[in-house]
């Protein structure tokens, strides 16, 4: 590579030693030509300075050239340029500035990706005003309802802001303390002269510069003045970042183009991504062509290449300097308005270009053209100016506007995100109220955005509506870009004015009618024809249509708010889309078939058009949007006022409710399943329809078109053309027409839906009131109602509601405002969430035909409250609910309901369901008929209560309906009919309902009897319908009485029989009691004669309890057969799982070490790592499990093939699932018998004897070893004890299976507790069993001590099961080993407490770095090796296992003493000293003469026994846990509980007196030479002058780290946080370690690290040094807790923060503030502390299998 010219170092120092910044300035300021003088400078210096050389160096390196680099730029090209400006000394001249500015009344902070942001849902002015942390905690808004979010980066601060916020606009930090001056005030008056002249003519001639550089578009020039003065052949590779290209492409194409490794590559592709450019190469012009030819040509075949130049190395130079230059702009005005408005002077002068030429104007209408980094650099700078001066965002506002079209047109082009586009800044000027109408009116804003946007959508078809291509990736990702137009649009809209100008009018309505010519682009879009025949091939396009049409939902809203809010408007506004409609159906009835229809005595004239076989679009905004006018017309009064204004007499109802209908009807028979041929499209296409996302605009305003039409036309003739446009019509206008109809049509299933379908179109347009101006309601009522009919489906979390309620402009849905007065709230507990129920008093307000109910929420609903009322006793009618009275406007539409058509109707439907032979009804109809008839009786009743005594009541439906059918129908009256039906015994469901009904048309007779003399008051209409109730009540109570009765006898019959046959086998029955009294008087007498056993409760030692004589029944989970547990018998296994473990562990920072290096026989009492096993508990034959496993690796090696991702287990490592209960295991423990009862013939020797044998008997071995591994031994062979066999091979008391089963765990806790590969030959093997047997045994003890939990009988079964079985495992492990092994592992453990003679032992660790129950654990198990060999009948195996205890207890004693520190005494004891406390001081004292000054001198007995007896409790504990289950002795009841005396029954368990220093004191003689011993050893005094970890006891329990209650402080902690390999980039997902307070960056290729070769994530990289391949994380921006178990598992677990209504928030989408849940983290740091995280992620896995495979090692 061609090596460039460069300054050496020396050079530039002697520049820096020569350059004087002051002197420079001096020069600059005598000089004529300032911009020449200064350009020079920049020409001479910044290509030395900068960008000198490739970017392959080290790391280290590269941080020092970077630091270099900045020194420089700061004293040779800022430093003069600070001196210039200021005229003298820049700290001395920022500071005087800083005095004479005052405090900002702006915050203006700028936010960072994923910084918190906070807005006020009661003050702020819309969505988009916002509040860094600091401001928020400083402001009055901390107290009301908030949103918090994370930002996206490039937003600022809006406090201080007074449009912002309707109340409280400045925190503490920004309340101006002037509320005039700066409004009256020029900040630039209050500079120096001298330094604004020097400020305008710098800034002027820097800016200038760097916007020359950043738009310069030559790669080999520069702009003039700045040719350096030698050029040299010196260039970059410059690689430019898009968003087409994947990372994965990137790093392929420049190891392949620059020849790099694949760490440089992901670094490269790093910076690109983050900066917007790299340099990839450096070297001369050629040599850079091959690279950038390379990467070309590799990329230009799928998509367009990557954008890659050829640069010279003075051009970067000056661009990054550029960038730096407009970076120190941006720092410099922070020190006075005055620069910041000079500056802003600066950028927006016009230059002499004219037009656009401004600075701003140039860096804005270039934008697309610039790389990331620099758009970031300008953006920054120009929100730190230009929007932070009121004046000049503004004007700059106008330029804004004035490119706006350009702009967006530019970005359509570009490829980067809308973050990075100079157009994200509109969010930070249309959203200023004052602003947005400002340039509405003098720069026609609403007009251009619409035009912008409707030019963007350039596909139309014959008739000018869009149409949209395929739905492709591309095609989205280019529609998503004009969507952001619509943003803009919704800004502008987003609060409507409080006072108009005639101006504002004008501009307005122009607007408004641009966005007419939108929507009637739209009308009619997508339209369809139903298949008859043959499926439809392929599914037409409908996505992009729906996804315009959500996005113009709240932009429609808003025009309707607008609108609503002036009169004038709302009338011209009125007229504008009446004449649009007018021209949409232009062509409707023309060709159509006119036709004449007749029912019930009533004609009307029509058109023929048939829905199932004419086109048809759900399309219809403009329609829409009339409806919407019309009903604001009734709702502000303006159609009542001003009707002479309004073109009502133009309306033609008949035309206004024609598409509406068609569309009603559509969804109508999809639901009748007649459009089944046409495909998804359809059926997604109604789903959107009715969602609450689009239904505001959609089908809500449908809705009330057909209410606006029906309100204006004769209600007869309303019906019939809806019965028309149903095709239904044939079936009602004569009553035998419908069985010749029905014999025609074979689908009577779907002539069945339509009618029901059609009957509650009709329910919902009389009764669906609760919509301002169409009823008289206000907007809150409507949300209650909401509310309310979703909690009668089942109570609802807060979440799920606000899902169900549309959403405002403002992201509101007013929930929080009605939600007390309708519901309860029911707080969660440790799962689930918290749920709102339903107040009892609001069910009686439930209607069943709520119009937002889908068939299945209806369904839900009816049965609830249909059993809510029946747990109450009510009956289960389900009447409509009292109806809100409707608006002048629409005062018209209950005549429907007493219309004759409608009456001839459901008289037809009544005398169907009189005659069910026909099968020609549905119940759903019949039900329609019951509840329109309920709702017009009252309607009935409601106007005879508020009509006065003289009034006259036109609504007379009860008289309607006692007159019989007309003719040609000779049906009797509906009332007749329902009279009939009351009591039919096919109609039980409804017979509730009819009867309300006649009790309601009994009730409005009396009324209107009654009114002739007075109003009546409801209390009495309800007197006849009350005494109807008693009498049903009545009813009930003697059915139910008859019931008991009925019962009562039969019981007695059967007690009667049970005597009966007890007298019958009299004889039988005497001996089953005889022997019941036996063992009754046996427990009674048994209390005495166990007493003394009670109290000797012992599990360990010659008097020791045992339990041999229990046989053990186990049942096989797979073939259920049943086995007795044998030694020789078939061998049984128990599903376990072996995992390793650092939960205990005490020094995480200790190193992974060498597996194949690592001595494991003595664990550190830091214990660092452990091996813990866990069982489900679930019992096998070992060959049942073989041919099982067998069977799952096949399965495996099968489905490897169809190239499935990981599963949730992995049969390579042995996993599988346990076949009962799916839980996550990878081995099995062997279930051996239980341990034999002790020899009490034998005589149990002493210490002293015991030890004396051990030690010959070890020396004996030990010289027998070294013999047969070195040849003849020099020194003399020592005396072999007594019947001592020394070669002697012991007879293996299991059978082959069982041996099998052995090996089989011993070499799975081998292989997972030292990562390596299995081998029976390592003599590792039986020390990794105990050490599994040990670890989980201390970390039972640990969780039950933790939880308060007695020591004994409080273990679930498949815990206890797994100790017992691994505990027994453990003690027969050592058979499967060389005999030689085990008896050198006892020879070394033994070696730590005694000194063997002639052992040559050197390597014995000292007594502070061996965990004393391990060593107990040990040498217990190995002990029963050098046992075996003993023929001399003295088989004394139980005082052995005592002794060691003793030993160990001992051992264990001084460890503590050892470690113990005077800081963890309390106050002091009075009175005497016990005899615990003298010994306890005396072998401290002992200890002390050993040591000397490494302890400390301590004369308080008492605090130095409390301590010992407090360290030394958890290994008792331990250590009765293990002899428990070796033994299987069953402990004392003081132990089954946590009362008083836990310390003395532990100690009798034990076999050891409750003064522990007796141990010492009894056997000082012997047992002090062996404390000298172990004081002396070096590794003692080091590791006490702090050479080694000291541990202390008792050690504390590990817990989770301490979270924050206030979740917002945690994304501030994240948001400060930077990657550590990026150059101080920000993490895009920090990730909080929960076991020890890192914060990593997750999920991104830069902290990307290799583990056992391959590459992994910082989370999957850290769970192996912290967690030993377990992993709990909080992805902090996600609000999600991550568990990972290895490379390829993990899973997602609900996080501990929850907002106030007991919800978490994955993702913070919602933003309710969250607050810490003690108690579910308490349940995430138990599932830890059992070692059950494994267990979680593998059930997570098993459920989710159906999901796309997450890659969970790059996390």
């Amino acid at each position: 590579m061609a090596e460039p010219s460069r300054d050496p170092p020396s050079a530039l120092s002697a520049d820096f030693m020569s350059f004087s910044p002051g002197d420079t300035a001096s020069r600059w300021l005598a000089c004529a030509d300032l911009q020449q003088e200064v350009y020079c400078h920049l020409a001479e210096y910044v290509p030395r300075i900068l960008c000198q050389g490739g970017g392959m160096a080290e790391h280290r390196e590269e941080q020092r050239e970077e630091q270099r680099e900045e020194l420089a730029l700061q004293l040779l090209l800022l430093a003069p340029l600070e001196w210039f400006l200021l005229g003298g000394e820049p700290a001395a001249g920022l500071a005087l500035l800083q005095q004479g500015g005052g405090a900002a009344a702006l915050c203006g902070h700028v936010f960072k990706v994923g910084e918190p942001t906070y807005s006020c849902r009661e003050c702020a002015a819309d969505p988009t005003c916002v509040l860094c942390m600091q401001c928020f905690l400083a402001s009055a808004h901390r107290h009301h309802r908030y949103r918090m979010t994370t930002s996206g980066g490039g937003g600022f601060c809006d406090c201080g802001d007074a449009e912002a916020w309707k109340t409280g606009p400045s925190c503490q930090n920004h309340t101006p303390a002037d509320q005039n001056r700066e409004t009256e005030e020029d900040p630039v008056s209050l500079l120096p002269p001298a330094v604004e002249e020097r400020s305008c003519s710098i800034f002027s001639i820097i800016l200038q510069y760097a916007v020359d550089l950043l738009t310069w578009e030559q790669e080999d020039q520069l702009p003039a003045g700045l040719e350096p003065p030698q050029r040299s052949d010196s260039y970059y590779c410059m690689l430019f970042n898009d968003e087409v290209h994947t990372y994965e492409q990137v790093i392929y194409t420049l190891q392949k183009a620059v020849n790099c490794s694949q760490k440089e590559a992901v670094s490269f592709a790093t910076t690109v991504d983050r900066d917007g450019r790299k340099s990839v190469r450096f070297g001369d012009h050629q040599f850079c062509e091959q690279a950038k030819a390379v990467i070309v040509r590799s990329t230009s075949r799928q998509s367009k290449p990557l954008r890659v130049q050829v640069m010279h190395s003075a051009l970067v130079a000056h661009q990054c300097f550029a960038l730096k230059a407009l970076g120190w702009l941006g720092q410099i005005i922070q020190y006075s308005d005055g620069l910041r408005r000079i500056l802003c002077q600066v950028g927006l002068r016009p230059g002499p270009e004219g037009e656009n030429s401004s600075l701003v104007d140039r860096l804005m209408l270039n934008d697309s053209k610039m790389w990331k980094g620099a758009r970031n650099v300008y953006h920054q700078l120009l929100m730190n100016s230009l929007l932070m001066d009121r004046k000049f965002k503004k004007l700059f506002a106008i330029r804004f506007a004035k490119n706006y079209r350009r702009l967006q047109t530019d970005f359509m082009e570009d490829d980067h995100d809308r973050l990075v586009s100079v157009t994200a800044l509109s969010v930070q000027l249309f959203t200023v109220p004052t602003l947005a109408r400002m340039l509405m009116v003098e720069e026609n804003l609403m007009m251009t955005i619409i035009r912008t946007f409707v030019d963007q959508l350039r596909h139309r078809d014959a008739q000018g509506r869009f149409q949209f291509d395929r739905y492709t990736a591309q095609q989205a990702f280019k529609f998503g870009r004009v969507q952001s137009l619509i943003g803009d649009l919704k800004y502008v809209l987003i609060s409507p004015p409080p006072q108009w100008s005639q101006q504002l009018r004008t501009k307005f309505l122009d607007g408004f009618e641009t966005f007419l010519d939108l929507l009637r682009c739209m009308q009619g879009m997508d339209p369809v024809v139903r298949q008859v025949g043959q499926h439809i091939e392929m599914e037409p396009e409908w996505e992009a249509a729906f996804t315009l049409q959500m996005k113009l939902t709240h932009i429609i809203t808003m025009m309707q708010e607008w609108c609503s809010t002036d009169e004038h408007v709302l009338i011209e506004a009125y007229k504008k889309c009446l004449s649009a409609l007018s021209q949409c159906q232009g062509g409707l009835p023309d060709g159509e078939q006119p036709i004449s229809l007749s029912l019930a005595g009533h004609t009307v004239d029509t058109f023929r058009y048939q829905v199932s076989q004419e086109k048809v679009s759900i399309h219809l905004p403009v329609c829409r949007l009339l409806a919407g006018l019309h009903v604001l017309l009734s709702k502000t009064e303006v159609a009542s006022r001003l009707p002479e204004q309004l073109p009502l007499g133009e309306l033609s109802p008949h035309l206004l409710i024609e598409l509406p209908l068609r569309c009603l009807v559509l969804c109508a028979q999809v639901h009748a399943g007649m459009w089944r041929r046409n495909g998804f499209s359809l059926i997604n296409q109604i789903y959107y329809y009715h969602n609450v996302k689009c239904r505001v605009e959609m089908f809500d305003k449908d809705l009330a078109m057909l209410q606006v039409g029906a309100s204006m036309m004769d209600p007869n003739h309303f019906l019939m053309i809806v019965l028309s446009r149903f095709e239904l019509f044939h079936t009602f206008s004569a009553a035998d027409l419908r069985r010749r109809y029905r014999e025609a049509n074979k689908d009577l299933a779907q002539q069945n839906t339509l009618i029901e379908e059609m009957l509650h179109l009709i329910i919902m347009v009389v009764g669906e009131r609760y919509v301002p101006g169409v009823g008289q309601v206000e907007l809150l009522d409507e949300v209650r109602r909401e509310i309310l009919h979703q909690l009668c489906i089942r109570p609802m979390a807060h979440s799920e509601l606000v899902k169900a309620l549309p959403e405002n402009g403002n992201k509101e849905t007013g929930l929080e405002r009605v939600i007390d007065s309708v519901a309860s709230f029911r707080k969660p507990g440790v799962t689930g969430r918290g749920l709102y129920e339903l107040r009892p008093e609001w069910s009686k307000r439930f209607d069943l035909y709520f119009h937002h109910y889908s068939r299945a929420d209806q369904s839900k609903a009816e049965e609830a409250q249909r059993n809510l009322r029946r747990q109450n006793g009510e009956d289960t009618a389900l009447p409509p609910p009292r109806p809100p009275p409707l608006c002048p406007l629409f005062g018209s539409l209950v005549n429907l309901l007493q219309c004759d058509a409608l009456l001839a109707l459901e008289g037809a439907v009544l005398q169907w369901a009189v005659e069910p032979s026909g099968g020609g009804w549905t119940e759903s109809m019949l039900q329609r008929v019951l509840h329109l008839v309920a709702m017009a009786l009252l309607e009935e009743q409601q106007q005879l209560e508020s009509s006065g005594a003289d009034e006259d009541v036109s609504f007379t439906f009860s008289t309607r309906i006692t007159r019989p059918g007309e003719a040609p129908s000779t049906s009797g009256s509906v009332l007749a009919l329902l009279e009939s039906l009351q009591n039919a015994p096919h109609l039980e469901v409804h017979k509730d309902m009819i009867t309300w009904i006649l009790k309601m048309v009994g009730n409005i007779k009396t009324t209107r009897e009654r009114t002739s003399g007075s109003s009546v008051s409801v209390s009495h209409g309800r007197r006849p319908e009350e005494s109807v109730r008693d009498k049903d009540k009545a009813e009930r109570k003697r059915k139910a009485e008859m019931a008991r009765l009925r019962r009562e006898k039969v019981m007695a019959q059967m007690s009667e029989m049970q005597k009966h046959f007890i007298n019958e086998n009299k004889e039988l029955f005497q001996q089953s009691m005889e022997d019941l009294e036996a063992a009754a008087t046996a427990t009674e007498h048994s209390p005495p004669s166990l007493e003394p056993t009670c109290v000797a409760h012992i599990c360990v030692g010659p008097m020791r309890v045992g339990g041999a004589e229990r046989r053990q029944l186990v049942t096989c989970i797979l073939c259920q057969e049943e086995q007795e547990v044998r030694g020789h018998g078939r061998a049984m296994v128990l599903a376990a799982f072996i995992q390793r473990s650092t939960v205990l562990s005490k020094n995480r920072s200790r190193g992974i070490p060498d597996p194949e290096r690592l001595d494991p026989l003595f664990m550190h009492p830091d214990l660092s790592v452990g091996v813990h096993t866990a069982s489900c508990g679930h019992i096998m034959h070992a060959t049942c499990w073989q041919r099982y496993f067998e069977a799952v690796q096949q399965k495996e090696q099968r489905r490897q093939q169809r190239l499935r991702g990981h599963t949730s287990y992995d049969v390579e490592n042995g996993e599988f699932l346990c076949p009962l209960c799916e839980c996550l295991s990878n081995t099995v423990i062997p279930l051996l018998p239980h341990a034999c009862s002790p020899d009490r013939s034998v005589e149990h020797p002493c210490l002293e004897t015991w030890l004396k044998r051990t030690n010959q008997q070890a020396a004996a071995l030990g010289f027998t070893h070294r013999k047969q591994s070195h040849g003849a031994a020099q020194q003399v062979e020592p005396a072999v004890p007594d019947r001592f066999r020394v070669g002697f091979d012991p007879q293996n008391s299991f059978s082959s299976g069982v041996g099998e089963m052995i090996n089989t765990f011993s070499m799975s806790a081998y292989k997972v507790g030292l990562k390596v590969n299995p081998n029976e030959q390592d003599p590792r093997v039986p020390v990794l069993s105990w050490s599994t047997c040990a670890y989980t045994l201390q970390s039972t003890e640990r969780l039950l001590m933790d939880e308060k939990k007695p020591l004994f009988g409080s273990l679930p079964c498949r815990q206890d099961d797994c100790l017992s079985s691994l505990t027994r495992f453990s003690s027969a492990c050592w058979t499967a080993a060389p005999i030689r092994t085990v008896q050198n592992h006892f020879i070394r453990l033994l070696s730590v407490l005694v000194p063997i003679p002639d052992s040559q032992l050197e390597d014995a660790p000292c007594i502070l770095d061996v965990d004393m129950f391990h060593l107990l654990v040990y040498s217990v198990l190995s002990y029963s090796s050098l046992h075996s060999l003993d023929q001399s009948g003295r088989r004394s195996v139980d005082s052995a296992h005592l002794h060691l205890l003793h030993l160990v207890t001992v051992a264990h004693l001084v460890q503590v003493l050892l470690t113990f520190t005077t800081g963890e005494l309390s106050m002091d004891q009075d009175g005497e000293e016990s005899e615990e406390e003298q010994l306890t001081c005396q072998l401290y004292g002992r200890l002390r003469d050993h040591l000397g000054r490494c302890l400390p001198d301590i004369s308080c007995g008492w605090r130095l026994w409390r301590c010992v007896r407090a360290s030394v409790l958890p290994f008792l504990r331990t250590a009765a846990l293990f002899f428990h289950y070796m033994n299987s002795a069953s402990p004392p009841a003081d132990l089954l509980g946590t009362g008083p005396g836990q310390w003395e029954a532990l100690c009798s368990y034990l076999s050891l007196p409750s003064n522990l220093l007796l141990l010492y004191q009894n056997q000082r003689t012997l047992l002090e030479p062996l404390i000298h011993r172990w004081c002396c050893h070096p590794g003692v005094g080091q590791v006490l002058h702090g050479g080694g970890v000291l541990v202390r006891f008792p050690r504390e329990s590990n817990r989770l780290i301490d979270l924050p209650e206030d979740y917002s402080i945690l994304i501030n902690q994240a948001s400060s946080f930077t990657c550590p390999r990026s150059g101080g980039d920000k993490s895009r997902a920090p990730t909080l370690c929960l076991v020890c307070g890192c914060m990593l960056c997750s999920q991104s290729y830069c902290c990307q690290t290799e583990v056992e070769g391959e590459d992994v994530g910082a989370c999957t990289a850290h769970t192996f040094t912290c967690g030993a391949g377990i992993g709990l994380f909080l992805r902090v921006r996600e609000s999600q807790v991550l568990f990972v178990a290895g490379k390829t598992k993990g899973c997602f677990y609900p996080p501990p923060y929850l907002d106030d209504y007991g919800e978490t928030d994955p993702g913070l989408k919602r933003g309710n503030p969250l607050h810490l849940c003690s108690e579910r983290y308490q349940k995430i740091e138990r599932l830890w502390r059992q070692h059950g995280i494994a267990e979680v992620i593998g059930h997570a896995q098993e459920a989710n299998q159906t999901l796309v495979a997450i890659d969970w090692q790059h996390l």
